[in-house]
């Protein structure tokens, strides 16, 4: 399931928020550093754009500087932009990890190109092939292409790293929904809602591994959870449709018994000279 803007975006500034300047950089000692990344960690994306624009004039060869313009750059909507600083970052350090997964995540979410988004996320997976995130990374990009065999090893890899990996875990039930593989799918999503219970993407994704295993009463009560958290349209329309399956043969036994009635009915009068 792909999250908005927000979400994703606050994910990056974890992601930025994560890395340091070189230590031997001066920026590292520069108060104006700690005070710009504050801002943008704050919401206040203008103000920490114009401060590290200033620091950037100052400290032209630090390429963390150019990822955190990038990242204010994205809070203020202008992903164009952003590509630019975040290739100069990458330009001043081709092994910078947090710039190559800032790259792959405009080539997949803004642009589309998920072929190029692999090429980045695979470069950070050969960079970091500790790192689970990356191959959850290049997992999600693999998925949207369609190359769910490579996805489903991806997201393996990642939580041979990190068994408890909720995020992985949902994102391999999904591939496994997506290849009808429903009790492989129901398990990761049981194991990722254990793990994280608010997760509403494995939610969701129990809830149709349940349908399709018939499960329509175990079905309608998680649907009736996410609605619980979230009365989204589509959980109400998903929630009445599974309802509809469910009585589909009561419903049905009513009919004909409203028929059957009729034509007995019918055929009384008739010999009743009706």
């Amino acid at each position: 399931m792909i999250r908005g803007w927000l979400a994703v975006l606050a994910v990056l500034v974890g992601i930025g928020f994560s890395c340091a300047a070189d230590s031997a950089s001066p920026l590292q000692s520069d108060k104006r550093w700690d005070e710009a990344r504050k801002l943008l960690k704050d919401g206040k994306a203008g103000e920490a754009r114009s401060a590290l624009e200033d620091l950037a004039r100052q400290y032209p060869k630090d390429p963390d500087l150019y990822l955190f313009l990038a990242i204010a750059l994205l809070r203020l909507r202008d992903p164009q932009a952003a590509e630019l600083d975040i290739r100069q970052a990458l330009a001043l350090k081709p092994d910078h990890v947090e710039a190559r997964t800032l790259l792959a995540w405009i080539e997949s979410e803004i642009r589309g190109d998920f072929a190029s988004a692999i090429k980045e996320y695979a470069e950070v997976v050969r960079l970091r092939p500790d790192l689970p995130e990356a191959y959850n990374n290049l997992g999600v990009a693999q998925k949207r292409k369609a190359e769910l065999d490579s996805a489903a090893a991806s997201f393996d890899q990642a939580l041979a790293l990190k068994p408890d990996y909720s995020a992985a875990l949902s994102n391999r039930g999904w591939v496994f929904a997506e290849q009808n593989k429903w009790p492989e799918a129901r398990r990761d999503f049981e194991r990722a809602l254990k793990i994280d219970p608010a997760d509403d993407g494995a939610l969701y994704g129990l809830s149709q591994a349940l349908r399709e295993g018939r499960d329509y009463a175990g079905a309608q009560r998680v649907l009736g959870r996410l609605i619980s958290r979230s009365p989204n349209f589509v959980y109400w329309l998903e929630w009445g449709r599974i309802g509809l399956i469910r009585f589909y043969w009561v419903l049905l036994l009513i009919a004909i018994a409203v028929f059957m009635k009729g034509r007995f009915m019918k055929a009384r009068n008739e010999l009743n000279g009706g």
